[in-house]
């Protein structure tokens, strides 16, 4: 594509004629006919080719379609086309090339062609009336990051639907000697919201060999608003997948777990072969000034979020799952890629539907773009960002563990020092504090986020080493009672901070993605390891059952107690008040009341990440333990009435003042 006409792309002139904002894109079915509209602006001729099936020679027409409005094309075919598949011929330049609708609602298998659908007969019983569990608040989320195909392939799952969408429909599953998996596992930690990893039509697995068993996280984008194939039971027939991911939608409703998808808008598998850029050349995409495809996220391209049809697009995308597959959430893989303006009007179209929906992201690219920084969705620009998106936190991430760019690099629980003021801004959820020294962070030297609801507070996620590789990793060299206690006390400090908390599969029992049989070797990029190295290994719940109860009891903890929750940072700032003169290697604050619940009590909160035990002063009254080295819960401990505590060394304690 030549530079004259990307420089078009971004005039106002443009965007003015050739802006369309009607809401009937792609392939419009009722019973007596279907409409297809295409926004092809730069194209001299389109047509429309109907198929008998999705893979085979079996073309029963192709259709001339007519120059419409704002760079449209458009036909209307009588009869009921409901299964028929189709594809456009768009010619430019005298060039014409066959391309997937990117509007498409279904498609066959590969996604090579797309699928005419009556999307009515796609829902499961019970579908269209069914409620999202209720949810208010963005901080009482608890998320929980999976892959679906990790969720059940394992043997030791006993779930029979392995690596599908309908795993997630079978209930009372367990290991051979009865300790909870699957949806079962779910319901009984208490997360309130499963963050599922890409499960839209992503390029990398071959629908027609799923007996191969090819892995792949699924960052690689084809066809965005359908499901991906090879977690159905049938990816040739379109309508197949839909039902079944319906299905699993409405059985996590139905067990009170809310559902995110992973988003990837910002980059797709192929560029100058993609279906955007074979229906209108170069404008889906930023390219650099000498005609090439920019790469900010490191996979060959970025899309040109700026541009209004981009835009629109992908508002349309998300609105289109959260009507139609009453979809919880939205986390945007690389968000930085993505304008301000582009991510605020994302919030705005989900507010209309539903306020509760959920909207985070990566507050960062993955390479340079021509975007200018002042206009990208990143972490440092959250203040530009509504209240209610949130990016992850890597001050937090990288304080309690380490770098996850360095191996070996320790954080707070693993011994390293002077990480406390990094903890602190951490447990603020990165707002505003009167009582934080901004020059002593490890990466941020100012309060991000406006609000808690901004930040994602996590320790691990699917990218890097498990949160226990890391540390078998960092920590080599002590014991794995050493190790598990990190573990806790990690997950003790992701708990009960502010902002939102989140944590990857398996996390609650040690999940390790060994490269050998030694597990010397630990595999930090997974994206396409086989599920040996992927899948949950449900035998290991059963060994360390007491580091999965620990999860349990401060899930259970935090959702008693709203002051863990606060939404405001003028909340957090009024009633959280960190204890001064302590030594090294140990945060202490209490938290007086919670701001939204008059009923609620004080709660002292003590991390000694030290290997001997310390003993700290506390406030006078009558104080209860719930969360020590050892347990975790909504159950008294022990009850103190001393003016001192010993914390035991590695490990928290939570005590509630009665």
């Amino acid at each position: 594509m030549n530079v004259s006409k990307n420089n078009l792309f971004n005039t106002k002139a443009f965007e003015d004629e050739f802006y369309y904002g009607g809401n009937d894109l792609g392939a419009s079915w009722s019973k007596d006919k279907t409409a297809f509209r295409l926004w092809a602006p730069t194209a001299s001729e389109v047509s429309v080719n109907l198929f008998k099936s999705g893979y085979e020679d079996d073309r029963i027409e192709s259709l001339p379609m007519n120059k419409d409005v704002n760079g449209s094309w458009y036909i209307e075919k009588t009869g009921d086309l409901h299964g028929i598949y189709y594809t456009y011929s768009v010619t430019v330049e005298g060039s014409t090339k066959e391309a997937v609708d990117p509007y498409v609602k279904a498609v066959g298998v590969n996604g090579k062609r797309g699928m005419v659908v009556n999307l009515e007969l796609t829902n499961p019983v019970g579908f269209e009336d069914h409620k999202r569990p209720e949810f208010i608040n963005p901080t009482d989320a608890i998320i929980y990051e999976l892959h679906i195909r990790d969720f059940s392939i394992d043997e030791s799952s006993g779930i029979k639907n392995k690596g599908k969408y309908l795993a997630f429909t079978e209930e009372d599953t367990t290991t051979k000697s009865g300790v909870k998996t699957g949806l079962n596992h779910l319901k009984d930690l208490g997360i309130t919201h499963l963050h599922l990893l890409p499960s839209f039509d992503f390029a990398s697995i071959d629908e027609t060999t799923l007996s191969n068993n090819d892995f792949n996280w699924g960052y690689d984008p084809e066809n965005y608003n359908v499901p991906e194939g090879s977690y159905s039971k049938d990816p040739y027939k379109g309508e197949v997948r839909i039902n079944e991911f319906k299905q699993m939608v409405k059985s996590l409703h139905d067990n009170d777990i809310r559902v995110i998808m992973d988003v990837v808008y910002n980059h797709t598998y192929v560029s100058a072969d993609s279906n955007f850029n074979k229906i209108v050349p170069g404008y889906y995409y930023r390219m650099n000034e000498d005609g090439s495809f920019s790469d900010a996220s490191g996979c060959g391209n970025e899309t040109a979020s700026e541009r209004v049809m981009v835009r629109k697009y992908i508002v349309d995308s998300v609105v289109y799952w959260a009507k139609e597959y009453k979809i919880d959430g939205f986390r945007f893989d690389l968000m930085g890629i993505h304008d301000i303006e582009t991510m605020n009007a994302v919030r705005r179209a989900l507010d209309e539907i539903d306020p509760s929906i959920i909207v985070y992201g990566e507050g960062w690219t993955a390479g340079d773009s021509p975007l200018p920084e002042s206009k990208r969705a990143i972490k440092t620009n959250m203040k530009l960002l509504d209240s209610r998106i949130a990016t992850f936190s890597d001050d937090i991430r990288d304080g309690i563990k380490g770098s996850v760019f360095e191996d070996r690099d320790t954080g707070f629980v693993s011994g390293k020092e002077a990480m406390e003021e990094t903890m602190k801004f951490g447990i603020v959820a990165s707002t505003k504090h009167n009582q934080i020294d901004y020059s002593k962070l490890n990466y941020s030297d100012f309060p991000w986020a406006k609000e808690p609801t901004q930040t994602i507070t996590y320790a691990s996620a699917h990218d890097n080493l498990s949160l226990w590789d890391k540390l078998a990793t960092s920590n080599s060299f002590d014991s794995e009672e050493d190790r598990i206690k990190m573990n806790k006390l990690s997950s003790a400090i992701v708990l009960t901070s502010q902002g939102i908390p989140f944590f990857q599969a398996g996390e609650e029992f040690l999940r390790s993605k060994p490269l050998n049989d030694s597990a010397s070797e630990f595999d930090h990029n997974s994206y396409k390891s086989p599920d040996s190295v992927n899948s949950l290994k449900w035998h290991r719940k059963e060994e360390y059952i007491d580091v999965y109860d620990y999860y349990k009891g401060l899930i259970e903890f935090r959702k008693e107690h709203s002051g863990l929750r606060m939404t405001t940072a003028s909340e957090i700032n009024e009633n959280l008040k960190f204890m001064e003169g302590l030594e090294s290697g140990v945060i202490t604050y209490t938290i007086e009341h919670s701001p939204n619940d008059e009923k609620s009590e004080a709660i002292l909160l003590i991390f000694n990440a030290n290997k001997h035990k310390i003993t700290v002063n506390i406030p006078e009254g009558n104080w209860n333990v719930y969360v020590d080295d050892k347990s975790a819960g909504t159950k008294v401990i022990r009850s103190l009435d001393k003016g001192k505590v010993v914390v035991e060394p590695i490990s928290c304690l939570v005590l509630v003042k009665e």
